[in-house]
């Protein structure tokens, strides 16, 4: 009853179904999409921002390669997003607290990318934003178009689960035993195709399935897609590059 109720007042309306089996109301459904996209965006930008200030203030980037201080405060901003997960996770339905997280979980990441970035080449950096859109933009508007002819990318998630504890196994045998650049290469394409496929396995879930409080988790896991996507790409032209 309620559905049926619905479609007629998104006839009269003029709002259309995301996908055919849709139960809320699309205008609602829309509005969260709208602002969780909004937050993607602020959290990007934000990123950029702080990176680019660690790329172009040489000295950040020479304290953190060359003293012991600065190695040791590296690995605290690579364990703080975790460590801000914990809370994040308990806390991302209370405001205010949930923005005060999310930003310093975007502020950390942002700076461990912006340490990464400072001893790469422009070039490279350049290739990775430039492809890392592309991708994004893309896989996303080919999920809505799936999402809107019945298509469900749910099944993905079981196996993503283990292609990511793949890539973590992956990644610790090559930092205790390097392979050289042809496994790092291998490393960063797995990495790369797993990450996309996560970008629509979490967009089909921010269609279909996030509830309009979960904004903030909803952002997170776009975001790390996003970032992981770009630091995968990143690993490929490095490599290729050197």
């Amino acid at each position: 009853m309620w559905q049926g109720s619905y479609r007629k007042g998104d006839v009269e309306s003029g709002a259309t179904l995301l996908y055919p089996t849709m139960l809320e109301s699309p205008e609602l459904r829309w509005a969260f999409i709208r602002k969780i996209y909004s937050i993607l965006t602020l959290q990007l930008l934000l990123t950029v921002a702080v990176a680019a200030v660690v790329i172009t203030v040489r000295p950040i980037s020479v304290f953190f390669a060359t003293t012991g201080t600065g190695l040791a405060l590296y690995i605290v901003l690579i364990l703080m997003p975790f460590i801000v997960l914990c809370p994040l996770a308990s806390y991302h339905q209370r405001h205010p607290v949930n923005y005060f997280l999310l930003g310093l979980f975007t502020i950390s990441i942002a700076f461990a990318v912006g340490l990464t970035c400072a001893f790469t080449s422009a070039e490279v950096i350049l290739e990775s934003v430039i492809l890392t859109t592309v991708v994004v933009v893309s896989l996303t508007l080919y999920t809505f178009w799936a999402a809107k002819r019945g298509h469900d990318f749910n099944f993905l998630g079981p196996f993503l689960f283990g292609a990511v504890m793949v890539l973590i196994l992956f990644a610790l045998i090559q930092s205790l035993f390097p392979l050289g650049k042809t496994s790092v290469m291998i490393y960063g394409c797995l990495a790369s195709i797993i990450f996309c496929a996560y970008i629509i396995y979490d967009t089909d879930n921010l269609i279909k399935r996030y509830t309009y409080d979960e904004f903030i988790w909803a952002s997170v896991v776009l975001y790390l897609d996003v970032i992981n996507l770009f630091l995968s790409l990143l690993t490929v032209f490095r490599a290729a590059d050197s």
